[in-house]
């Protein structure tokens, strides 16, 4: 078992950000050949998810899609003023877990773990639990 954060500088107020490298770094450094990799994103305007690494236009079209389900010129409450970005965040998810087969990520071809963010920018973290089952 290994434990470890990553840490991320997000370049604006939404993205979606490719963290499989980093991910699959710590899996690789854990040791782990076969197991699962637990991610958790410590914050509440961010989340985790799974989705297509190749082609950045799926990422517009999520934020895309995510600003029409949850605009920003609703009368929220939240006095912070950043609720939308909770919405989103519980849309999204906090956390993942991953199986890991032969040390790597099993992922599909197109995919890949993406950090989203919808309140930066801002330094963020995601835990990362890695556990052998082997």
């Amino acid at each position: 078992m290994q434990q470890r954060e990553i840490t991320i500088r997000t370049p604006g107020k939404e993205a979606l950000l490719d963290i499989t490298a980093e991910v699959q770094r710590a899996v690789s450094e854990s040791g782990v050949n076969d197991g699962v990799c637990h991610l958790l994103a410590l914050h509440t305007t961010a989340g985790l998810t799974i989705n297509e690494n190749a082609d950045p236009s799926v990422k517009a079209d999520i934020l895309m899609a995510l600003k029409k389900l949850v605009p920003d010129d609703l009368a929220y409450s939240h006095a912070e003023g950043n609720s939308p970005a909770h919405i989103k965040s519980t849309l999204t998810g906090h956390s993942l877990t991953i199986p890991i087969a032969n040390g790597r990520l099993v992922l599909g071809t197109w995919q890949g773990v993406m950090f989203c963010e919808f309140d930066g920018p801002r330094h963020r973290k995601v835990y990362v639990h890695v556990v052998s089952t082997g």
